[in-house]
This record gives structure tokens, C-alpha cells and sequence, in this order.
């Protein structure tokens, strides 16, 4: 009978704990260790002669992994509402727009694919290669302009056999560029071209420029339609078209 009075002050203090633990459910959803940090003090000062007993204990570990697993799904899926909340509205306003978004990849249109690139500095040998989806190397030639800056390389879209591959299909460029001593020069590689379309696809924002998808927070430089600001893009103006026609003939001869 000595018993039961310290065994009802267990209970009691049990009660009491839940009480604070449901009082305070929102700062516990908030901040994971206010969480343990109760938890830890529960079992800190439980009654010796009535301890937590196995079951409570384990659905209290239970409760801190449903809290902690709670925060984590709460910080992840925020990231995913903002990033794609901004995405698509930043990207949305890209559409009809010229603009120029690093990457190695370009859609083959009317026969040819274009890319800009960026050396770091000088080079001594310059090498491009196309690469099918597959990573095989579809064309390969060296470039004789090796200056630091930025360059342009138009593909005629033939392949190593002379053939003409169909409109539509993305390959990647391979920039090599060497200096005297054989150390690499560093590059970046870019497409230039209208937007016409935005989509979210894993997560991600992904903005179509001159039919290949690029994601949007990769574009570097934007420009109303017709501006010249991006004279490297690719366009439906027939000035352009001839530039581009001229460039083709040029990087075929070299």
C-alpha cells in the first residue's frame, strides 16, 4: 500500500507530460530538439519505482522519429513549392524571348545545330566534338580560331559517314582546348534561341530553347525578340538565317 501513493504520483506525472506534450504540439512541430530535449528530461525524472515502461518508451521514440521525419517532409516540400512557385512564374516570363542558357546540348533544326562557347584564355589546339545521346562521337573537327573569348560553332548535322541526321534529335557539344603546355582551358558551353515553352518535370523548371530543354535557372542573358544583344541565337528572321548559312559553310570549310 506504501506503493500505490508514488505509483500515482508516476501516473500523475506521466499525465502531466502528455498535457505539455499536446499544449505545446506546435512549437514541437517547429523545432525537433525542444522535442527531445522534453523527452530527455521525461526520462531524467521518472519515478524509479514506477519507470517508463518498455511500450511508452518505444512509442515515444516513435513519436521523435514521426516529428523529425514531420520536419524534414514540412522543409522539403516548402523547397519544392518555392522553387517551383518562382520557376515557373520567372519562367513563364521567358517565353517569346531570346536568351542564352549554358549548356552542351542542341536540338538539330533545319539541318544544322548551333552552340556558343567560351574560352577562359588562349588556347594552342582547339578540338569539338558532337556526341549522339549515346556518348558516340557523330562529328569531330579543329577549331584554327584558339583567341580567349567567345566563339560560335554551327554543325551541318552530318555525321563521320557523310549522312544527314533528321531535325529533332539533341546532341551534345565536347569543347577540348589545350594551351602550350598541354593544360587545359577551361570552357563553358551555351545555346542561344527563343523560348517556347516551359514545364516542370522531377521537380525541376525546364524552359525549351530552340527545341532543347534547358532548365531556367541556367539562362545567363535575355533579350527581347529581334534584339541583337544576342546575335549568336538562332532565328526565325531570314537575316538570321543567312548568317547562320554563311557561319555553316564556314565551320564545314574548316
Amino acid at each position: 500500500m506504501a506503493v500505490d501513493p508514488t505509483a500515482s504520483s508516476g501516473g500523475t506525472s506521466a499525465t502531466s507530460s502528455g498535457s505539455a506534450t499536446l499544449a505545446g504540439h506546435q512549437a514541437l512541430a517547429s523545432n525537433f530538439d525542444t522535442f527531445l530535449s522534453l523527452l530527455t528530461t521525461q526520462l531524467k525524472n521518472q519515478d524509479p519505482l514506477s519507470p517508463l515502461d518498455s511500450t511508452q518508451f518505444t512509442q515515444q521514440l516513435v513519436q521523435m522519429s514521426g516529428v523529425e521525419q514531420q520536419l524534414l517532409t514540412n522543409d522539403l516540400l516548402q523547397s519544392l513549392v518555392n522553387t517551383a512557385g518562382r520557376g515557373i512564374a520567372d519562367a513563364v516570363s521567358l517565353i517569346g524571348k531570346e536568351v542564352r542558357a549554358v549548356s552542351d546540348d542542341a536540338t538539330i533544326q533545319n539541318g544544322k545545330a548551333t552552340w556558343a562557347y567560351k574560352q577562359d584564355r588562349d588556347a594552342s589546339a582547339v578540338k569539338v566534338e558532337v556526341l549522339d545521346s549515346t556518348g558516340r562521337v557523330v562529328h569531330a573537327e579543329n577549331i584554327t580560331d584558339t583567341a580567349a573569348g567567345e566563339h560560335s560553332f554551327t554543325w551541318n548535322g552530318t555525321d563521320l559517314t557523310g549522312k544527314q541526321l533528321s531535325d529533332g534529335g539533341t546532341y551534345t557539344l565536347r569543347v577540348t582546348a589545350v594551351d602550350g603546355n598541354a593544360n587545359t582551358v577551361p570552357t563553358t558551353t551555351y545555346i542561344d534561341g527563343p523560348v517556347t515553352a516551359v514545364e516542370q518535370s522531377d521537380g525541376q523548371t525546364l524552359i525549351t530553347v530552340s527545341g532543347t530543354k534547358v532548365v531556367w535557372d541556367k539562362v545567363t542573358k535575355i533579350a527581347t525578340a529581334g534584339d541583337g544583344s544576342t546575335s549568336s541565337s538562332s532565328s526565325t528572321t531570314d537575316n538570321t538565317n543567312n548568317s547562320t548559312d554563311t557561319q555553316t559553310s564556314s565551320s564545314t570549310a574548316a
